[in-house]
């Protein structure tokens, strides 16, 4: 099946590069185009596309008000310049399917649709690995947090905020790729997040990303 794709970006230059890229894959189509916040949540809600791009600094609308606006029935990627960790948190609590560097190049660009429809994330490396380094480092005062988590999904949580898929969290846990999907599900349910990276997030919120937080 085809993926349908929309982007949403105030630079004609950067849409088209990426009309380029994505057009050249046998299994990705862009039906619209965007210039400014607005016109992305007008367009997605009209044309229906599988996959979002969106830009964060755009008129009008920003693209993180656009991910919380279109988030979770249209999956969006976050498609920026600014790698910034407010942006970060931001489009993840709102929903996006992934965030990526417009650096990282075309090769990325095309994992990143690929895994927004698999149901999976991708972040670019360069912020995975500063947040990842941050893991290791005492969470400031993390405040107790009530939540109805089990110990195995605690467990999965803070798999999932390393960035593991969920074979690579079967495997670790000696549970299938399909049993990890049926606790991330609950785990979204409990928390209220979005999306695996929502989870990810509230982890890293409530310190229980670091391996030795109860």
């Amino acid at each position: 099946m085809t993926t349908r794709i929309l982007i949403a970006d105030d630079q004609e230059d950067i849409r088209s590069g990426f009309r380029l890229i994505l057009d050249s894959q046998p299994d990705m189509t862009v039906v619209g185009e965007a210039a400014d916040g607005v016109s992305a949540v007008a367009l997605a809600r009209q044309l229906r596309p599988d996959v979002v791009l969106a830009d964060i600094r755009m008129p009008r609308l920003d693209g993180l008000e656009v991910t919380r606006l279109l988030a979770p029935e249209t999956r969006v990627v976050v498609v920026t310049t600014f790698d910034l960790d407010e942006y970060v948190h931001t489009a993840l609590r709102n929903g996006a399917c992934g965030f990526l560097l417009k650096r990282s190049g075309p090769a990325l660009l095309i994992e990143g649709v690929r895994a927004a429809m698999a149901g999976d994330t991708l972040i670019s490396p360069q912020i995975t690995v500063r947040l990842l380094s941050r893991l290791t480092e005492p969470a400031p005062a993390a405040r107790p947090v009530d939540h109805p988590l089990t110990a195995r999904e605690l467990d999965i949580v803070r798999l999932v905020a390393r960035g593991l898929t969920n074979a690579e969290i079967g495997a670790e846990l000696f549970i299938t790729a399909g049993t990890a999907k049926t606790h991330i599900a609950n785990i979204q349910a409990k928390t209220g997040a979005r999306n695996r990276v929502g989870i990810a997030a509230w982890a890293w919120e409530h310190g229980i990303a670091n391996a030795d937080t109860p």
